[in-house]
C-alpha cells in the first residue's frame, strides 16, 4: 500500500472510493433514498473536474495490485476568506481497509504540503453524528463551531474543526502519531 498523488486518470477510481463510503460511513445519517441515489457518474465527471483544478492537491491510497482504496482532497472553499488558510475537504477509505493506519498516512502527506505551502489554517468540516470526527481531533484539530445545513431532505449539524498551524509550531510524524515541535 502506498499514497501518491492523483491525477485525472483516477477519477473513476476515486469516485467509487466516494459513493461507496459515502453508502457506508453515513449510513442512518444520511436519508437511504439520499444515499442510494449517489452516481458513480456523476461523481466520477465531478472528480474530473476537481483533478483538473490547479489549485486542488488530491492524493490517492492505493493498494498492492494498485486499486484505489482512498482518497484525499485539499482545496480552500470558497465560503474560506480566511488569509493564508485552506481546507481539508474530503478523506475517505473503503469500510474494509479503515483501522489500518492508512488514514493517519494520507493525513501525514497531507500536513506534509500544508507545511510546503505555509499555510496558518487548516479547516475540516464533518458531520456531527459520524464517529469518526474523533479522527481529526486526534490530530489536533480544534472544533469552532456548528452549523445546520441539508442533505436529500433531512437537517444536519455539520461540525467544523480548525487546525491553527501557526500555533502549533513544526508538525512532524513518529510512527503514526503526530508531533507538534513549538
Amino acid at each position: 500500500m502506498h499514497i501518491r498523488k492523483a491525477s485525472v486518470r483516477d477519477a473513476k477510481a476515486i469516485a467509487k472510493v466516494h459513493v461507496d463510503t459515502w453508502r457506508t460511513a453515513y449510513e442512518g445519517i444520511i436519508p437511504t433514498s439520499f444515499l442510494e441515489n449517489l452516481s458513480y457518474q456523476t461523481r466520477m465527471e465531478s472528480w474530473e473536474m476537481t483533478l483538473n483544478k490547479v489549485d486542488n492537491y488530491v492524493l490517492v491510497a492505493v493498494d498492492d495490485d494498485s486499486k484505489v482504496i482512498g482518497f484525499a482532497d485539499t482545496s480552500t472553499r470558497p465560503t474560506n476568506l480566511e488569509t493564508n488558510s485552506t481546507d481539508l475537504t474530503s478523506l475517505y477509505l473503503l469500510q474494509e481497509y479503515q483501522g489500518r493506519g492508512i488514514g493517519k498516512l494520507l493525513m501525514q502527506e497531507l500536513f506534509r504540503y500544508y507545511n510546503e505551502q505555509n499555510y496558518d489554517s487548516v479547516y475540516v468540516e464533518v458531520l456531527k453524528d459520524n464517529p469518526t470526527k474523533t479522527f481529526y481531533e486526534a490530530f489536533g484539530a480544534k472544533h469552532i463551531e456548528d452549523i445546520e445545513i441539508k442533505i436529500g431532505e433531512k437537517l444536519l449539524i455539520e461540525s467544523i474543526y480548525k487546525w491553527d498551524l501557526k500555533s502549533m509550531g513544526n508538525i512532524n510524524f513518529k510512527g503514526d502519531h503526530l508531533c507538534l515541535n513549538t
